[in-house]
């Protein structure tokens, strides 16, 4: 609420005088409320008394620091803000909408921005669909950023993840409402991405919305905020989980200890890693979360790992070093507290504070094939978490399944699948494939391996989980499994398993 060009610069310059530039925090963004408003003529206007030098000024400044700048509108209509910032008036009518050319050319060639994060508050009050509308200013986007020569990093803001189709469109998207400054609403946040996993890679990611680390000292309103150990797992589950990494508290008044945490080189080396990969879980007991994820290498000897625990009590964690997909030894490495934790052969036995979260490096000898592949993990080319279909395919919470998690309302027609992509053999060859399912009375599943589909029919009532167990080919490396039925429900999927 107190955006304006003074707060903006301040912003900029502490970037620097902190060292948060040069550990790479490189955007300095301007969110809502720096708008004048449309003219006559429809031109976009700033807000004479807040950027009394206008927008372009500040774009300098921010330039001029070192950093790459960066602006907000919404997709359409009034701004998320609207009537706020002391002006009954402001926000209203400002959206992209219609105006998507002539934005893009004020935003990044007048005024010489380099990110823009859309929102949709204006856009749902209209009635739009969010595909078309967003595709529309991503294509406006691309056409600015092919004439200026640049990358222009595009920022979809939905409040949920809006389907498959904005890997195409942008660089990154909201995947949940707006974070405040508690417990629960971190919860909320990393409930809503842990399941994401497939639809982060390539260079486009799951955003989780900006970081509230900071917040005790130096909240922009003041009275929340989250404990050492609550920060702690907050920085380091949205770097395991390349969410990109906004800072949102006053970096006038950070602490120390905020300060350090945001420069944790090791942590930063996680979100920043080439591999462009996000953590995904590998098991669910009790209370914790295991979420692991590729470092370095893809099946390398490196992999970071997550215990994460969201409960009100600590939480004992016992990992059997197979499901991190190792055999042998390993050497841990705790990234929060930089310090070595030795080596572990069988399973990884940790005990986690509540509210806590343990960041490790596991670094082995031996990398193994995986035997499980939980339904949880697979791509749903017709997924999104808007909930506007009551049908509509989706990962569901099931006590007493494979990681407490199943993919439902699978098939209907032949683009409603499950998808493994990574499906890993070292040397290929032969394998039994086990099915895990539940309400299979009535339904059939098309198996589709590497492009050659089978028809499982008969399937076993729905009292319960069942399972099928059928003959698989595997090629080496890689190998693509689907799961679906096109003209009728499929089982809902629990996981697989392999074995030679």
């Amino acid at each position: 609420l107190n955006i304006n060009e003074k707060n903006i610069c301040a912003n900029a310059d502490a970037q620097v005088s902190t060292g948060l530039r040069d550990a790479g925090y490189v955007y300095c963004n301007i969110d809502d409320g720096y708008m004048g408003g449309r003219d006559a003529q429809g031109n976009m206007t700033s807000n004479d008394e807040l950027f009394p030098r206008g927008m372009k000024y500040v774009s300098e400044y921010i330039r001029k620091k070192g950093l790459k700048p960066g602006i907000y509108n919404d997709a359409a209509g009034n701004t998320c803000g609207s009537g706020n910032f002391k002006n009954p008036a402001f926000g209203h009518g400002v959206g992209f909408n219609g105006h998507e050319a002539a934005d893009c050319d004020l935003y990044f060639n007048k005024w010489d921005y380099d990110f823009v994060k859309v929102d949709y508050c204006g856009a749902a009050g209209l009635g739009l669909q969010e595909e078309p509308t967003y595709t529309a200013i991503g294509n406006a986007i691309k056409a600015e950023s092919k004439k200026l020569g640049r990358k222009i990093s595009y920022n979809i803001c939905r409040w949920a993840y809006p389907g498959v189709w904005c890997k195409d469109v942008a660089d990154s998207w909201r995947i949940s409402g707006d974070i405040q400054a508690n417990w629960p609403s971190f919860k909320y946040v990393i409930g809503k991405n842990k399941y994401l996993s497939a639809y982060c890679g390539d260079g486009h990611y799951n955003d989780m919305d900006m970081m509230v680390v900071g917040f005790r000292e130096a909240s922009p309103v003041g009275g929340e905020g989250l404990t050492q150990t609550e920060e702690e797992a907050h920085f380091g589950l949205w770097c395991i989980m390349s969410s990109p990494l906004l800072i949102g508290c006053n970096l006038e008044k950070m602490s120390d200890a905020t300060l350090e945490l945001l420069k944790n080189k090791e942590l930063l080396a996680l979100n920043q890693d080439p591999l462009g990969l996000q953590a995904y879980v590998v098991q669910h007991e009790n209370e914790g979360y295991v979420l692991v994820k590729d470092i370095e290498q893809k099946r390398g000897k490196v992999r970071a790992v997550a215990l994460y625990n969201p409960s009100e009590q600590p939480c004992s964690f016992t990992v059997p070093l197979t499901d991190l997909e190792f055999e042998g030894t390993v050497k841990v490495r705790d990234l929060v507290k930089h310090r070595d934790l030795g080596k572990v052969d069988g399973a990884l036995k940790q005990e986690v504070p509540a509210h806590g979260a343990m960041i490790l490096r596991i670094e082995g000898k031996k990398r193994i094939e995986p035997t499980v592949y939980e339904a949880e993990w697979a791509y749903l080319p017709l997924f999104d978490d808007l909930g506007k279909n009551p049908n509509a395919v989706r990962y569901t919470p099931q006590e007493g399944t494979s990681g407490k998690m199943i993919v439902g309302y699978l098939g209907g027609q032949p683009e409603n699948y499950a998808e493994w992509k990574e499906v890993y053999s070292e040397k290929g060859g032969q394998y039994r494939m086990t099915v895990q399912y539940t309400q299979g009375a009535g339904r059939q599943l098309e198996l589709t391996v590497n492009g050659e589909k089978q028809v499982l029919k008969q399937l076993g009532d729905d009292n319960g989980l069942r399972t099928v167990t059928v003959p698989v080919t595997l090629k080496p490396g890689y190998n693509t499994v689907r799961m679906g039925n096109s003209y009728n429900w499929a089982p809902d999927i629990d996981c697989f398993t392999l074995s030679k």
